[in-house]
Formats: structure tokens, C-alpha cells, sequence
């Protein structure tokens, strides 16, 4: 295996090209490659199939397993989320804004690749092709470290974009994989700089904090998603009902599903009997007034821990509130600043839950399920950050840019 800072300087030569490619030939490159994943999906089947054996013979859980599992259908999406990227519109050169000072120069603010974007990331080998197509997309190089659990799907993978990228005249080195997946390669690999710009973890608790701990290169946090759902005593209990079961149900494996319900207690008798009917299958744990109402044999008690956790998983924390300001303030406490919804006819309250909750996402009268690059808008999403700086929420290809200030002038000089 090559040394990672070889690999990493591979990344880089070839960010050099793709910041001057044109759209026409990155759109090209995805359309080849996608088409390339569709026709070689029993190849990449059969490697994804040798993960999964290797994963269930570790007695790996269910939730990561789904993680990991390619299907034709996945694949399918895989590609089409190349074909999305291209159609969107690229980035690169847009002017931003733009301004004339009174000594006559003119000012431009224009978009610009990051040029060499890191990814470390667990488990999903569809994060692979979505990191590929939008950094090609935004004119950089990815340079990819996934797990050891999805090494032989991520090679397969990887080896068809690289084709695809080639076929077109792009360099091949588009897309860089680690394949060594050891504990020490993972810290070396954040600590590259001056051949990765910005680094994006894909993971979890473990990982994030081996970034805070370890990495030397700026980095933007793909956080925990301790969602929630509020019910409002203003809520139409219908839409309620199927926004919670939703949330909750549809994919409990990702970060956007809801992990957190709380209820205002003017409504809490008539709904939560109803929630943990619809619920069935997943395991509640609630505070004392949610028990109470639902009963102590379908409702374990909720700790501090588990109202703070990400349980990606069929398990539901549920909460009674006396009011709107009893409910921000569990989020306040409790969320991880991913995404937060509430369920209203009062639109006073959904402005002050929109105003006053600090994510970022806030959804009113939908489903969590929504903070996605894909629905969005974004074709594909390298990931969803949960801070401030330089990106937050889902990162699509505005994200995976950054600017310069382009001066012209006359000859001016300054006094």
C-alpha cells in the first residue's frame, strides 16, 4: 500500500487539473461513471457481499449492517445521484459579488474549489460516489478513508469512478482511496497538511472526537443527530401521528430520523396512546408523565443519558411538556444542534420554535427525514455539519467551496 502522504500528493496533482476543468468535461466524467456503476452492479454486489459475511460473522448489529448493505436499488441511486450532480449548475467561477471603490477599482468576490477535500468515513460505501460526484462537481480531488468493514465495496467503487473519470480524460487520481484501514492510518490521515484543505468526518461519537483530539487540518464537523419532534397542543394530531411514525421508522438508521419525542401536555392523553400504538416495534422510554399515560409496560423510564442520545436504532425517548418554552428548552439541553421539528396550526409558535431553536435544521409540519442534500435540491450531500463554520446543515457543492477576491485596476497606487 502506498504511503498516505503519497496518496495524498497523487490528490492533490490532480485538484490542480480539476480546478480548471470545465463543466462540460466534469458532467461528462459523472455521466461515464454512473453508468459504469449501473452496469458493474453484480461486481460491486459480490464485494459488498464479502463485507456483510465478514460483518455478520463479527456479530455486527443489525443497524450497522444496513449501513454497509448495497442492494440494486441503492446502486441505482448511487448513480443517479452522480447524474444529479451534473445537472446542477457548477459553482466554480461564480461571482459571488462585486463592487467598484472610488479610486476605481473593481472588486470581485468569485467561487473557487477547496482543491484537496478529505473524508473519513464509517460503514456507508455510498458515501464513496457521493463524495466522488460532488467533489469532481466543485472542481476537487477526494481523498477517501472508509472502514475496514466496507474496504472491499469502497475498492470496488472507487475503481469504477476512477475508470468512468479516465474514460473522459479526467485524471484518474479524482478520487484517492486509503485502503489501509488501520487505527494509526486514521490519525495520520488527519493530520495531513498541506495536501487536505478540509477534512469531513462521516461517523460516529468515537470518530468525531478522534478529530477533536487529533486533527491538524481544518475540519468541519459531521455531528451526532439527536432529533426531535414537538408536538404542539395547537398540532393537527393526524399529521402528527404520521410526521412521528415517519421520523422515527422510514430509515432509524441515519442521522436525520427522530430520536426524541416530546409532547405538550394538553394533548399528551390523546396522543401518545395513539404514537405508541403506530410505534409498535420500537422501543419507548419516556419521563414519568409520558409513562403514566402510555403505562410502565410499554414505556421503560428515561434517563439523562438516553434523553441525550443518538439511538439510530427502533428506540424513542418521549417527554411531556407544560408549555412551548418547556419544550425549547429540553432541545436546548438535550439536542446535538441537527435537526428539530415541530408539529403546529399556530403559527406564533412555529415563528417562535423557528426563532428561538438553535439547528441547523428547523422544520415545521414535516418529517426530520427532510435536512438531505438529495431533497434539498442538492443532488448528494458529503454530509450534514452541525457547526457554524465554514458550512452547516447538509453540504452540497456551495459547501465544498471556497472564495478569492479578484482585484482589477488601472494602474492604481496606494498613497
Amino acid at each position: 500500500m502506498a504511503p498516505l502522504t503519497a496518496l495524498g500528493q497523487r490528490a492533490r496533482t490532480a485538484a490542480r487539473t480539476l480546478a480548471l476543468t470545465s463543466t462540460a468535461d466534469k458532467d461528462a466524467g459523472l455521466h461515464t461513471a454512473a453508468d459504469l456503476l449501473v452496469d458493474r452492479t453484480d461486481e460491486v454486489l459480490q464485494a459488498n457481499q464479502r463485507d456483510i459475511a465478514a460483518a455478520e460473522e463479527a456479530h455486527t448489529t443489525a443497524t450497522v449492517i444496513d449501513r454497509l448493505r448495497l442492494t440494486p436499488a441503492r446502486l441505482e441511486g448511487m448513480a443517479q445521484g452522480l447524474r444529479q450532480v451534473a445537472s446542477l449548475p457548477d459553482p466554480v467561477g461564480e461571482v459571488i459579488d462585486g463592487w467598484r471603490r472610488p479610486n476605481g477599482l473593481e472588486i470581485r468576490r468569485v467561487r473557487v474549489p477547496l482543491r484537496g477535500v478529505g473524508i473519513i468515513y464509517e460503514n456507508r460505501p455510498n458515501v464513496t460516489s457521493d463524495a466522488a460526484g460532488l467533489c469532481l462537481k466543485s472542481g476537487n480531488a477526494a481523498f477517501l478513508r472508509g472502514s475496514s468493514a466496507a474496504i472491499r465495496s469502497n475498492q470496488a467503487i472507487a475503481a469504477i469512478l476512477r475508470e468512468g473519470f479516465a474514460k473522459v480524460g479526467l485524471p484518474e487520481d479524482s478520487v484517492v482511496l486509503v485502503e489501509d484501514t488501520s487505527r494509526e492510518s486514521v490519525t495520520e490521515f488527519m493530520r495531513l497538511r498541506g495536501l487536505i484543505d478540509c477534512l469531513i468526518p462521516r461517523g460516529g461519537h468515537s470518530l468525531i472526537q478522534a478529530i477533536l483530539d487529533n486533527a491538524t487540518v481544518p475540519y468541519v464537523i459531521d455531528g451526532d443527530g439527536n432529533c426531535h419532534v414537538y408536538v404542539d397542543a395547537a398540532a393537527d394530531l393526524d399529521m402528527a401521528l404520521n410526521i412521528v411514525v415517519n421520523a422515527k421508522t422510514q430509515r432509524p438508521s441515519v442521522c436525520n430520523a427522530a430520536e426524541s419525542l416530546i409532547v405538550h401536555h394538553e394533548i399528551a392523553s390523546q396522543f401518545l396512546p395513539r404514537a405508541a400504538q403506530a410505534l409498535e416495534g420500537v422501543e419507548l422510554v419516556g419521563d414519568e408523565r409520558a409513562r403514566s399515560i402510555v403505562g410502565s409496560d410499554r414505556m421503560d423510564p428515561a434517563t439523562e443519558e438516553t434523553f441525550s442520545q443518538e439511538f439510530l436504532d427502533l428506540k424513542l425517548s418521549v417527554a411531556v411538556v407544560d408549555s412551548i418554552d418547556d419544550a425549547i428548552e429540553h432541545i436546548r439541553r438535550y439536542g446535538s444542534g441537527h435537526t428539530e421539528a415541530i408539529v403546529t396550526r399556530d403559527l406564533a409558535a412555529a415563528h417562535r420554535f423557528t426563532s428561538e431553536v438553535d439547528a441547523a435544521a428547523v422544520v415545521v409540519n414535516a418529517s426530520t427525514r427532510f435536512t438531505d442534500g438529495e431533497e434539498f435540491g442538492f443532488g448528494a450531500e458529503i454530509g450534514i455539519s452541525t457547526q457554524k463554520l465554514h458550512a452547516r446543515g447538509p453540504m452540497g457543492l456551495r459547501e465544498l467551496t471556497t472564495y478569492k477576491y479578484v482585484i482589477q485596476g488601472e494602474g492604481q497606487i496606494r498613497s
